[in-house]
């Protein structure tokens, strides 16, 4: 790779990469490179390593296959396919079923490797009993970060099986982990038992509005989670990470915990720093936790300047669209439709580079680094994954920062048909070339690889080096 403006830890220099056997072999300027088999002239745009997504949902469409195991079999060639195009390269999925997961275990990593263009890793969604016996276990498997729904889906959506939490398992849960090397405890944070009564509310009204589903979980739904959250995380000395905030109260109960050392970290998602809740969205727009007002998305950029907002990830989910809407298009019913953004791991890179480089709201450095390398640090990837420094894996990305797009029914890769919060808008700063263990798998738009072959991600003592979060 030459004439590339290649953001490294450092700092970004002039030059270029060079790759062999999939790792980077050497970073410098074009004299310093060695000779190679191939040169792909990157025309002065930028090299960044491709962005980790520490957040979606591969499986859901079982529901379209009846089969948890067969949605895991579909969405990792899908959805993967969709990653490439759009310059992630690496992706920890949740697991999510109400049976035991270790008896999957093999299963898991088999499904991966066989189906996906990408690396992968996976958490854990605790949410039976049995779940948190299985902890130690799946620790051993190489799996040390747990999501738990705290208290969200009491009552929401039951289609998609999950049980919420209490204060008492969350206690025992980041209580377990807290001696786990490395381990996280992952919160949906979201109050369920203020949402329902507000919900009764609403449909009371008569609403059916995509504000009122914002109304029927209010900022401070979310913001007395975080709290419970934060003292409970300090009360066991653990690790606990905000999946998808989307508040300006959660930024600020946030902030004041990590000012008193709690280990308390926050995710957002792309979604969330380019929509409000006033588009004309419909059911699409349907969000858990949802979308907010013009306060919150502006307080989610200055978190992520000043670093309380310290990650990026996606909460891509796969439904099909007839399921998503439940059969009554896109301006359906905002009760019924199922919560969930689709191609969120497609359209990833390219929202960030439009709304966050190109807007000025962040540096380019400081993208690479809440959507690569801190991704990569958190879940115990780096600097195998996150970073192009030598020794790690040849996974990059180079961008066009004037390259145009708009989302219509042609830009997704994923599971067809393609929709999302985008759909429609115009996107500024798109991939030319992804890269994976130094293969080129897509140039220009077109895909240059077959799936599979990929690599399951362990961490900690059972594989790749674990980094220790903050």
């Amino acid at each position: 790779m030459v004439d590339a403006r290649v953001v490294t830890p450092s700092g970004t220099m002039p030059g270029g990469v060079a790759a062999a056997d999939g790792r980077i072999v050497a970073v410098g300027t074009e004299a310093n490179l060695p000779d190679a088999d191939r040169e792909i002239d990157a025309d002065g745009n930028y090299l960044i390593p491709g962005f980790i997504d520490p957040h979606v949902h591969w499986g859901l469409s079982r529901y379209e296959f009846e089969d948890y195991h067969a949605g895991l079999e579909h969405d990792f060639e899908t959805e993967t396919r969709g990653a490439v195009h759009g310059g992630v390269t690496t992706v920890v999925n949740f697991l999510l079923q109400r049976e035991p997961y270790l008896p999957d275990m093999e299963f898991f990593r088999e499904v991966g490797r066989e189906n996906s263009y990408i690396d992968f890793a996976y958490h854990a969604i605790v949410h039976q009993d049995h779940h948190v016996e299985e902890i130690e276990g799946l620790v051993d498997e190489g799996i040390r970060s747990f999501k738990v729904f705290f208290n969200w889906y009491k009552h929401a959506s039951p289609e998609l099986g999950i049980d919420h939490s209490d204060a008492g398992r969350v206690y025992q849960v980041l209580d377990t982990v807290s001696d786990v090397n490395g381990g996280v405890v992952m919160f949906h944070a979201e109050n369920e038992d203020l949402a329902y009564e507000r919900r009764q509310e609403l449909q009371d009204e008569g609403r059916n509005d995509l504000e009122a589903w914002t109304e029927a979980s209010p900022n401070v739904a979310e913001a007395m989670q975080i709290e419970q959250i934060g003292r409970l995380t300090e009360y066991t000395d653990s690790r606990a990470y905000i999946v998808h905030m989307s508040t300006a109260e959660g930024v600020d109960v946030c902030e004041r915990f990590q000012d008193r050392g709690v280990n308390l970290h926050a995710e957002t998602l792309p979604a969330f720093l380019a929509h409000t809740n006033d588009e004309d969205l419909g059911v699409w727009g349907k969000i858990s936790p949802p979308l907010r007002k013009e306060r919150s998305k502006k307080r989610l950029w200055e978190g992520l300047r000043t670093g309380v907002v310290d990650y990026l990830g996606t909460d891509h989910c796969p439904h099909k669209i007839e399921f998503k809407e439940k059969g009554e298009g896109k301006y359906g019913d905002m009760w019924d439709a199922i919560p969930g953004d689709n191609n969120g791991i497609e359209y990833f890179l390219p929202v960030m580079m439009s709304e966050g480089v190109n807007e000025n709201r962040l540096s380019m450095e400081r993208v690479v680094e809440v959507c690569a390398e801190n991704n990569a640090k958190r879940w115990g990837l780096y600097p195998r994954k996150g970073a192009l420094v030598e020794g790690a894996d040849a996974d990059m990305v180079i961008v066009d920062l004037e390259k145009s797009r708009v989302v219509d029914d042609e830009f997704y890769h994923t599971m067809e048909p393609g929709y999302s919060t985008f759909h429609g808008d115009e996107l500024t700063g798109l991939p030319t070339h992804t890269i994976v263990a130094g293969e080129v798998v897509v140039e220009n738009d077109e895909l240059q690889v077959e799936p599979g072959d990929r690599e399951y991600l362990p961490r900690g003592e059972s594989g790749v080096p674990m980094q220790s979060p903050e």
